[in-house]
């Protein structure tokens, strides 16, 4: 079984601390993010690394890949989003989180890999790395203390992708069951919208010298739904139920 973030790795950048790699490592873990590599880290350190990783996220340390630059790192990405606590210049228009990762699972979905870059714990992305990002991502804090943990962020933002993917995967359920049955054909439709202003007609919803103009409402709805024939029965059924109970208390009004 695959974990949930399949195809995502997250990029750590020119990092300082080995226990802000452990502790990356342990946020990709739990949020289902299998990839984690460094590019010109100032210290690696496994063994300060490891405690903080805890072992869930030691399997990723043990596979961890180190660059020498980050195009190098790159290299099989199809979406390349940099986080940046700075905006402004070279930093226009930075993504929210949850429009980042948005992107992040729609590409996903589609079978790509996807990199998620963050820079050093003190400066971040230089803007020399930033132009090898597609698109940048900031995440908002307090204005007074703008800088984040890198694992923090990392944290923040795999979760914010690992959402994504999970509503990205509701959705395409839905749209799914939303498809599966036969389609009502139009005199299905015709015999249901009889039986839906035979319905309305005892309850003096429609009303007047015309029922049918105030009916086309109804018509037009039902013509946009594209009703399958597990919701037509579902609805004959309601009619059937309400015309039933109508008869039981205006007996003579059944005909």
């Amino acid at each position: 079984m695959g974990s949930l973030l399949d195809g995502l790795e997250v990029v750590l950048v020119r990092t300082r601390f080995p226990e802000n790699i452990g502790m990356a490592a342990r946020a990709c873990a739990n949020m289902g993010c299998p990839s984690l590599c460094l590019v010109m880290p100032e210290n690696r350190n496994p063994e300060k690394a490891s405690p903080l990783a805890t072992p869930q996220g030691q399997a990723l340390l043990d596979r961890m890949a180190e660059y020498q630059t980050l195009p190098q790192a790159l290299a099989h990405s199809v979406l390349v989003i940099g986080t940046t606590a700075r905006t402004g210049g070279w930093r226009q228009s930075p993504l929210a989180p949850e429009q980042a990762a948005s992107l992040v699972a729609a590409s996903l979905a589609g079978g790509n890999r996807v990199s998620l870059v963050f820079g050093s714990e003190d400066r971040g992305l230089i803007n020399e790395e930033i132009t090898h990002c597609h698109r940048l991502v900031s995440i908002p804090t307090d204005s007074a203390v703008s800088s984040l943990n890198l694992a923090q962020a990392v944290l923040l933002m795999t979760y914010e992708c690992a959402r994504a993917v999970r509503v990205l995967s509701r959705e395409e359920t839905g749209r799914q069951q939303r498809t599966t049955g036969r389609p009502v054909t139009a005199a299905e439709q015709e015999l249901l919208l009889n039986n839906l202003r035979d319905m309305l007609l005892r309850i003096d919803y429609l009303h007047g010298d015309n029922p049918e103009y105030f009916f086309l409402p109804w018509r037009r709805f039902f013509g946009r739904t594209k009703l399958l024939r597990h919701e037509y029965d579902a609805l004959m059924g309601c009619c059937r139920q309400i015309r039933n109970k109508l008869a039981g208390h205006f007996p003579g009004r059944e005909g």
